[in-house]
């Protein structure tokens, strides 16, 4: 079959090295992909807001699948628009993506159906100063606050004062990056416990897990500093037991797809479920509507099942007739970054050392460019290195050698990924 993959991310090229080992696949496009996607398939410069262009792309060239990698256009409608057109594409429904759309709908979807989760008020933007009494009034530190909307994993604060709260609601309302995100405010308590990540599949009825991680989220070493897309990850995250997982599976994965399905929102893609792991069982940090980045990165290299096969049979809600398998190994993902990521950095310096990357190892693009036969930095998150080991520590230092490998100017990168992890092995 014909695949057009949306996106042009580390996730995304992930996606596409997936796909692309694929007995099923004739040809693989990805919109507007990178020049990691273009080792692996055809892009395709195409804007994800221009649905009509992309409607006709995919009627040019006869592509029996669309996969949608990014969040915001299935927020947006995509898989509504294309399927009302004809066309399959594996990715939720608008109103199953506002549980990562809308902070607010998530955690109402969750009180209503009892899945375990912060305690949260919500606030319109014109109640931010309340908010601010709120909290002051209660003196409950940590308190986590969050842009209702879309802010590219950048719209989430822990406050450790009240200073920290006023400094960040005001951030909220006056930076451009959280004009449309934080028309609304989410504040919730800060929950204790070791984060994870678990990755489902789902085509409505059934789902089954694909594998669980635990990303890094904040740009410092030792969890400090702001959040971001994500430093780094790595499977399997032993913060997860096979009894937890059992409990994830019961108390928050088979209770959510269930009631999207009784609301009549069947939630057909990748959900993702990211986890507090509390002293009272698992809590739901956040939905996602997609795999997330970099967890992707580490974990797609360790499906042993068909990829594409598995989102077919989503699709065309056969999933109960597929078996989801993975290997024994670990995996670690580090970030490259540019120094300054996530707020300003600069691009456009030369990336050396690509070809001295073991064969062991993968190199996934994200931020980067290729002119003349070179290839430059060309955003905050540069590239992400994925090595493989019998254990995580093993996993830990097969990537950081090829890290090393790789070089450009201001480059930057936490060398703790997976640290955290590791006291639960020993």
């Amino acid at each position: 079959m014909n695949v057009l993959l949306l996106g042009s991310g580390g996730r995304e090229h992930a996606m596409a090295w997936s796909i692309a080992k694929s007995d099923n696949l004739d040809q693989l496009f990805i919109a507007p992909g990178n020049p990691g996607t273009a080792q692996v398939g055809t892009n395709v410069d195409l804007s994800l807001s221009d649905f009509e262009a992309i409607l006709e792309f995919i009627e040019d060239k006869e592509i029996a699948l669309t996969v949608v990698g990014p969040e915001k256009p299935l927020v947006d409608g995509i898989t509504d628009f294309l399927e009302e057109k004809g066309h399959k594409v594996f990715g939720p429904s608008k109103v199953a993506a506002q549980l990562e759309g809308s902070k607010e709908f998530a955690n109402e979807f969750m009180k209503k159906n009892r899945i375990p989760t912060a305690d949260f008020q919500t606030y319109s933007r014109k109640e931010f100063d309340k908010a601010l009494k709120v909290i002051k009034s209660k003196d409950e530190y940590p308190v986590v606050l969050k842009a209702d909307g879309l802010a590219g994993g950048k719209g989430v604060f822990i406050c450790e004062s009240a200073e920290e709260v006023e400094k960040r609601l005001d951030e909220l309302k006056e930076d451009e990056r959280f004009q449309k995100a934080a028309q609304k405010l989410v504040v919730e308590e800060f929950m204790k416990g070791e984060e994870a990540s678990v990755f489902v599949i789902s085509d409505g009825k059934t789902a089954k897990i694909l594998h669980y991680a635990q990303d890094h989220k904040r740009i410092g070493e030792g969890d400090t500093g702001l959040n971001t897309g994500g430093m780094g990850a790595y499977c399997p995250t032993p913060v997860i037991g096979n009894r937890m997982l059992q409990r994830v599976e019961k108390e928050i994965i088979l209770p959510t797809i269930s009631a999207m399905l009784l609301d009549e929102n069947p939630y057909k893609g990748i959900l993702y479920c990211g986890l507090m792991i509390t002293e009272d069982g698992p809590k739901v940090v956040e939905f996602n509507c997609r795999l997330g980045d970099p967890e992707a990165q580490a974990v797609l290299p360790a499906l042993e099942s068909d990829f594409l096969e598995l989102m077919e049979a989503a699709v065309n809600e056969e999933l109960n007739q597929k078996e989801v398998r993975v290997d024994d190994n670990y995996r670690c993902c580090v970030v490259l970054a540019s120094d300054g990521y996530p707020t300003k950095y600069e691009k456009g310096k030369e990336i050396s050392g690509l070809t001295d990357v073991s064969e062991d190892a993968l190199v996934f693009h994200a931020g980067t460019k290729e002119q003349d036969s070179k290839t430059y930095t060309d955003g905050g998150r540069v590239l992400s290195v994925v090595g493989a080991g019998e254990s995580l520590e093993d996993s830990i230092t097969n990537t950081y050698r090829e890290v090393k490998k790789i070089n450009f100017e201001n480059r930057y990168y936490r060398s703790d990924i997976g640290a955290k992890g590791l006291k639960y092995t020993s």
